[in-house]
């Protein structure tokens, strides 16, 4: 009689970085790390550990059993070097691999777990609730702040404060303000708490002339149109006028140290409150640029014509700051002709490696939110793959800064925007973790809708295609950490993408081209955590 001897079984082999499966998880230098593997229940002949560059490695021992498992394990010290390692798992004649992208009969080329000696994501970020607040959208709790009709230029047109809070944006809308300030945000904080938010995330909040705040003029300073404004006069625009220097009301609002004292210091005690909550508060670095209105440039001569304040970039080669921007010829004063991020001009790109001063100034700025007396949780990075003008720069800076908050605050989060492949900023010594676009937003969204996540792309085969759902989330997870995955910002939807109810309609396009109807006509969804 012949008998078919039990193939392996691969459902059931598993192990991760978390605590159930590495101890401790998150090692650092000199600890002893326990590793555990599962495999079936008497199902394998032998599991062994093995470090990347090692093609057999170490045999583990079984150390528990039950009904359906076994559990095998094996014990290193952690040393001052990344360790990367998988396991393999041998019954018989078949060898089977197994790594962070799972089991595979090959030997594995990518996707090994990690071991980085010193390397932790904070605890109160892992698996938290996390909640994006677009701050002058959400709630106008103090009236005498906001912006006025006409109180200056932006991108050559009046700004304008909007009275109907449901008025439909304009496609020129950066300039167009509904009055949502932090009074308002600390107004709705039952609301938040009663929600279960535990982490709030603010859209950029410190000084600058648009509603979205990415281009800023001055990151030593809460926007006083978003904090408070104790001294107040000046003039409007005059009808007349083509550029800013008559805007004498928004240069005493945005330049005057009365006005900028007291917005960091009601900013101070916004956060006191947050965390009386329970709640953490995670700021906007916008790094790779500043806004043409910043003091360092005054491309719109607010700090020269406001007296108090050294002479920016654009308008003297004599400015402290000339250096700050790199600048494609001589002509001076008023020279209009520095780099601007992907050529805007209201968005002039920092040019650190032309100065050691910026680079120390921004560490400084980064160490300063997160210290005393504000004490915000950590850095959300805009375009941080961008910052500087060579890869090699970048990943020196952004060493730079996570040593600079970590000594400031070692339980802040530094989380950086970025598309595509993390993995090379997230090696334990950069960033915490990203918005987890590729293993999350974009990978559901094709999976629920059929739509990319800006609604320029449509492709109904994707929608409920399960199989390539999950190839694509465990591929791009592979790419992260445990630590990482665990405390990556994972969105439907935010301010640079549609929203996902309007990805349901199933229509490319976006409104500027498309209308309305581009955001409209969508069917209703709610799915369990979302509201």
């Amino acid at each position: 009689m012949c008998f078919q001897a039990e193939a392996l079984n691969l459902d059931a082999l598993f192990t991760d970085e978390t605590e159930s499966f590495r101890f401790p998880s998150e090692p650092e230098e000199g600890d002893e790390v326990v590793l555990l593997f599962r495999t079936a229940a008497n199902n394998a002949d032998s599991v062994n550990y093995i470090e990347v560059g090692s093609p057999s490695g170490f045999a583990m021992i079984k150390t528990d059993s039950d009904d359906m498992f076994d559990y095998y394990e094996y014990r290193l010290k952690a040393g001052n070097c990344p360790i990367q390692y998988c396991f393999s798992v041998t019954k018989g004649d078949e060898v089977c691999y197994y790594s962070r992208l799972g089991p595979v009969w090959q030997y594995p080329d990518t996707g090994w777990f990690s071991i980085v000696p010193g390397f932790s994501t904070p605890d109160w970020a892992k698996g938290a609730v996390m909640y994006q607040i677009f701050v002058d959208r959400f709630y106008n709790g103090d009236h005498s702040n906001d912006v006025l009709k006409d109180e200056y230029l932006y991108i050559g047109q009046r700004v304008m404060a909007v009275d109907n809070w449901d008025k439909y944006p304009d496609q020129f809308d950066v300039g167009c303000f509904y009055g949502g300030d932090l009074q308002g945000v600390w107004d709705k904080l039952d609301y938040l708490e009663n929600l279960g938010v535990e982490v709030i995330y603010l859209n950029p909040i410190f000084v600058s002339p648009s509603n979205h705040k990415y281009d800023c003029q001055d990151y030593d300073y809460i926007d006083p149109h978003y904090g408070v404004i104790v001294k107040d006069g000046g003039e409007a625009l005059t009808p007349e006028a083509s550029d800013n220097r008559s805007a004498t009301r928004y240069m005493i609002r945005t330049t005057d140290r009365e006005n900028l004292k007291a917005s960091n210091e009601f900013f101070a005690r916004f956060v006191e409150e947050v965390h009386k909550r329970g709640m953490k508060v995670i700021l906007d670095g916008v790094f790779n640029h500043c806004g043409s209105f910043h003091k360092w440039l005054d491309g719109e001569r607010i700090y020269e014509l406001s007296g108090n304040y050294e002479p920016g970039a654009f308008e003297s080669e004599n400015s402290p700051y000339q250096s700050f921007f790199k600048f494609f010829d001589s002509k001076w004063p008023y020279n209009d002709s520095y780099d601007g991020w992907w050529g805007h001009s209201t968005l002039p790109k920092l040019n650190y490696e032309g100065s050691e001063t910026l680079c120390r100034y921004i560490l400084d700025i980064a160490a300063k939110w997160v210290s005393e007396p504000y004490n915000a949780d950590g850095w959300r990075l805009d375009v941080a793959a961008d910052l500087g003008h060579s890869s090699q720069f970048n990943h020196k800076f952004w060493k730079d800064f996570r040593k600079a908050v970590k000594a400031a605050n070692p339980n802040a989060i530094v989380l950086a925007e970025h598309y595509g492949d993390p993995s090379g900023w997230l090696q334990g010594d950069e960033w915490d973790t990203v918005m987890n676009y590729d293993a999350f937003m974009e990978p559901v969204s094709w999976f629920l809708t059929g739509m990319e996540k800006h609604s320029d792309e449509k492709n109904s085969k994707l929608m409920g295609d399960g199989e390539t759902f999950f190839h694509s989330m465990n591929y791009h997870m592979s790419r992260m950490m445990s630590g990482s995955l665990l405390t990556a910002m994972n969105q439907l939807s935010n301010h640079d993408h549609s929203r996902f109810l309007t990805r349901t309609n199933g229509k490319t396009g976006r409104t500027s081209t498309e209308g309305p109807e581009a955001a409209s006509q969508g069917s209703v969804m709610a799915y369990f955590g979302k509201v």
